[in-house]
């Protein structure tokens, strides 16, 4: 009950700030007070509830900030006690590296305006590129499981900001093709980069990461951890982590497909093998399968099973995908496709209404190909050629 109340009185305090954001130096003197008797995990659904109140997602950042200074004394050099192998040393590791390297570019580009910028701008550019494993790891493999234990706005506050230094860097991009010329554009915006990613950095150390080792198990952290595995590393390079791989659980016996019957084994390798990517989420919008051919387009890691189908996407795509959820569901449509260019590929994705006999909705099967060797057929093939054929 003594935490509840607590609790209260940070909202209260919270509310306070959002409707009136001059008393900002009054609330921080009352709020450091308070906010050492709370946990992560309480401050964590405070965020949470009062974003579902009404309160938007830009006006909680806004208030983690305040509780972000006061955690800003020796975040990084405070020991978070997990062993080698786990996930969330892995991501304090890469948070080191992230902070460093971006910290030596902006006073890099702060001190010096000589020929030497442009090679830097390249060595930069390449490294934030290669950040994008970070984002993918705690998009794929910490938040699903984070929002599996009922945290659901936190991970999603984080995404939004991998999504903002995502824009940034892609702005950076171009900016970099005129370096000189675009100095003042990008000191400003190389300022905002480094200021996001520490405070980004602030708010995982002190909030998110206590919070995912308070609720998360054992064996789910095991399983993040040959998630992250998946998705590879690019600043620090961890142990292996060997655990006994274990065959897909299915039932007994062979599935009755009506027009024929397949062993477990023989389905999954089947839809693996599809020249496709296949997703297929239910009539809640929960994520229930995914085709694991080594190819995929687009990166998927078992950690998204029983995830919401809103919460693998980025914010700014969420409408268009309920759009699409609920014309299926009042049956106004039955099918949905998109295609866009990714460097070389040409990439056709369709969304597909799964109904049963009756017309009754049961889910939307989600296919995406790379159709450029397609278009570039020509003619006719009507024989076997079997040179350069792989084994």
């Amino acid at each position: 009950m003594e935490n509840k109340t607590k609790r209260e009185v940070l909202k209260e305090m919270l509310r306070e700030l959002h409707s009136s954001p001059e008393k900002l130096e009054d609330i921080k003197e009352k709020f450091s007070v308070l906010i050492r008797e709370l946990t992560p995990v309480d401050i964590s659904k405070v965020e949470q509830e009062l974003i579902q109140e009404g309160i938007p997602a830009e006006s909680i950042q806004l208030m983690c900030n305040v509780h972000l200074d006061l955690f800003k004394k020796a975040i990084i050099e405070d020991e978070i006690q997990v062993e080698p192998w786990h996930p969330v040393h892995i991501l304090v590791e890469e948070h080191r590296d992230m902070l460093n390297r971006l910290e030596n570019f902006r006073k890099y580009v702060m001190e010096k305006v000589d020929d030497e910028l442009p090679e830097e701008l390249s060595k930069v550019l390449v490294y934030l590129d290669d950040m994008e494993l970070y984002f993918q790891k705690e998009e794929n493999g910490l938040f699903p499981y984070i929002e599996k234990h009922g945290v659901v706005q936190p991970p999603a506050i984080m995404w939004k900001e991998h999504d903002q230094l995502r824009e940034w860097r892609k702005e950076l991009k171009k900016l970099s093709e005129n370096p000189n010329e675009n100095l003042k554009q990008i000191k400003e915006l190389v300022l905002s980069m480094a200021e996001l990613l520490t405070d980004h950095i602030y708010k995982e150390h002190k909030v998110l990461f206590p919070t995912a080792l308070k609720l998360i198990s054992l064996e789910e952290w095991k399983e993040i951890r040959k998630a992250f595995d998946e998705v590879g590393y690019f600043s620090f390079k961890p142990s292996p982590f060997y655990q006994e791989e274990q065959e897909p659980e299915f039932a007994d016996g062979l599935v009755n497909l009506g027009s024929g019957y397949m062993s477990p084994k023989q389905l999954k390798l089947m839809l693996d093998h599809l020249p496709v990517d296949i997703t297929f989420v239910d009539e809640t919008d929960t994520v229930r399968f995914f085709s694991e051919n080594p190819d995929r387009i687009f990166g998927r890691t078992r950690a998204i099973i029983g995830r919401k189908v809103q919460n693998c996407h980025p914010p700014k795509s969420v409408d268009v995908v309920n759009k699409i959820l609920r014309d299926f569901k009042e049956g106004k449509r039955n099918e949905a496709d998109f295609w866009l260019k990714l460097g070389d590929k040409f990439i056709y994705i369709k969304y597909i209404a799964i109904r049963d006999s009756e017309g009754n909705y049961v889910g939307t099967l989600e296919v995406s190909q790379d159709i450029a060797p397609i278009q570039n057929i020509t003619g006719e093939k009507r024989i076997y050629d079997d040179k350069n054929q792989e084994v």
